[in-house]
């Protein structure tokens, strides 16, 4: 991860979602794709936020299952948030196995809350 990424990154987790859009607002790579969607979502432009990352999932090559799992569970967020109870179960599950596999348990946590929550 360069700097930038990794300064966006850290922005994001401290609740500064303009501190992060400034760092990669002009950038198209996949990284940068997921963490805009993040920072917009906190901001509370959530259809933005579902295109970046969808966009970001789709950027992410073969080889970045766990990056694109990622920005599956925050997307899923985002439909649970909207109240979009039609987004697919089973990417959300897949995602999670992803996750599981990899060693990304936090996430894998992460995403095992949002299918309980999507049940109730």
């Amino acid at each position: 991860m360069d700097s930038l990424i990794t300064a966006a990154a850290r922005a994001l987790a401290t609740g500064d979602p303009l501190g992060a859009l400034k760092r990669v607002a002009l950038r198209e790579d996949a990284p940068a794709l997921a963490l805009r969607g993040i920072a917009m979502a906190q901001l509370g432009d959530l259809v933005r936020a579902k295109a970046l990352l969808k966009s970001a999932a789709r950027a992410f090559g073969p080889r970045e299952a766990v990056a694109r799992a990622r920005c599956v569970v925050a997307e899923a967020e985002i439909a649970l948030v909207s109240r979009d109870l039609g987004w697919p179960a089973k990417a959300l599950d897949a995602a999670r196995a992803t996750l599981e596999k990899h060693g990304d348990h936090v996430n894998a946590a992460h995403a095992r809350n949002l299918e309980a929550r999507r049940l109730l």
